[in-house]
């Protein structure tokens, strides 16, 4: 059994196990530290509504009303969800290594919410944005980068994790370490080979001594993912894009493309790394309304009132 602690020691015992459940993520399932951060982000969320009650003595309709206060303060049922996944971690975490019987999490499930459809840019505004004016060795960087995104379906922290030789020009290929520590080869365009060349070729200028990222800052060092979004943000605007572009925006934009192209949603499924073909799914009715939209304009009964 494990010890039930007393008030005053309540945060601290917390912080002991959200230490050592991190500690696991990172050494035992290998997960990025980005990810172990979001874990220990949504664990706060539950240190802060139980705060009184211990760890131990939380029970299914403790998190409940959790989730209950959670989802009428406005979270939706996505991030809730995700809430629920990362408690129920930690309590099986718990449950193996420090003793505890019960994990309060077990067979809850999150309200539902209508599921938003990712939003795409359309062909000629990823054009636009990725065939920008690199003049400068960042403005080089940030060709490479955007044409990377969208070449290959990146997410944001695969790309700021690369190094060099994951890239490899000559056969077209990059090759990415996605969550769980996954890797998977994704087709590199002749484009996004090109922009990268050029980079590589300019890349001395900027990388500190022994650095290894691919991509790195004005400080030569690796890369910030808030930099990268910093950087998209204010090249969309000087490139006259009025939505508001982020680098998940380009990944939705790839899938979307190629979907449209070629139809086949178990390749897109595998660039852009998901577990599940239901994931993929949702660029489906992306598909669908690009071809709505082309139907409403070319079909001569389209719309039509009687």
């Amino acid at each position: 059994m494990p010890d039930i602690a007393t008030p005053a020691l309540n945060a601290e015992s917390n912080q002991n196990y959200l230490q050592g459940y991190l500690a696991w993520l990172r050494n035992e399932k290998h997960y990025s530290e980005l990810t172990a951060e979001n874990y220990a982000r949504d664990l706060r969320h539950l240190f802060e509504l139980s705060a009184g009650t211990t760890l131990n003595e939380l029970k299914i309709h403790h998190i409940r009303r959790y989730i209950a206060q959670l989802h009428s303060s406005g979270l939706g049922g996505r991030s809730l969800a995700r809430l629920l996944s990362a408690w129920r971690g930690f309590f099986n975490y718990l449950l193996r290594d420090h003793g505890f019987t019960d994990n309060p999490c077990t067979g809850l499930r999150a309200p539902r919410s209508p599921r938003a459809l990712p939003h795409a840019l359309s062909p000629d505004e990823a054009t636009r944005l990725v065939d920008l004016p690199a003049h400068t060795p960042v403005a080089i960087r940030d060709k490479a980068m955007f044409e990377l995104f969208y070449s290959s379906g990146l997410r944001l922290a695969e790309l700021v994790s690369l190094d060099p030789e994951q890239i490899e020009p000559t056969e077209g290929i990059v090759r990415v370490t996605g969550k769980g520590s996954k890797t998977r080869i994704v087709p590199l365009g002749s484009f996004a080979i090109q922009a990268l060349q050029a980079w590589l070729a300019v890349r001395p200028q900027m990388a500190d001594a022994g650095e290894t990222a691919l991509f790195v800052g004005t400080r030569g060092q690796r890369i910030s993912p808030r930099v990268v979004q910093l950087c998209m943000k204010q090249w969309a605007i000087r490139q006259g894009i009025a939505s508001n572009v982020h680098p998940h925006m380009l990944r939705h934009s790839f899938a979307t493309h190629v979907l449209q192209s070629s139809g086949d949603l178990r390749a897109v499924q595998e660039m852009l790394g998901h577990a599940s073909i239901s994931t993929t799914q949702v660029y489906t009715h992306l598909d669908f309304q690009y071809l709505s939209k082309i139907y409403d304009a070319a079909h001569p009964r389209a719309r039509k009132k009687p």
